[in-house]
């Protein structure tokens, strides 16, 4: 198997396009990213230590990620399933939990980690 460079850039290219079509379409990855503005931040003056701030990131990124699944799931099933279908909708829901359960424990992470600065 040889490398194609082209092949390889032309995959950044699909990723950024992707993005670009989760952050004009999804109002909560845009709520998320202010969040995050706003953790950052914070982060920056409550001075985090270096483990801190790892969690901090990867949290944040794991709920983009979440949140870019979510929607790549609720395009294939309105491919998959244009009209309403219960099943269809349960996959939705499931999908929308897992952003959600993401979230609060990015929340929960983040209470902990500021909560004795702000105190």
């Amino acid at each position: 198997m040889t490398f194609d460079a082209r092949k390889f850039f032309n995959s950044f290219s699909y990723a950024f396009n992707g993005l670009r079509m989760v952050f004009q379409s999804q109002q909560n990855i845009r709520i998320h990213l202010l969040v995050a503005c706003v953790v950052l931040i914070a982060g920056f003056f409550a001075g985090l230590t270096a483990v801190e701030w790892c969690i901090i990131v990867i949290l944040i990124f794991l709920v983009f990620a979440m949140e870019a699944m979510n929607t790549a799931i609720e395009k294939l099933v309105d491919f998959v399933s244009p009209e309403f279908h219960r099943q269809a909708g349960a996959v939705k829901d499931i999908s929308a939990a897992a952003v959600l359960l993401t979230a609060v424990g990015a929340i929960i992470a983040g209470l902990i980690i500021f909560l004795p600065r702000i105190l």
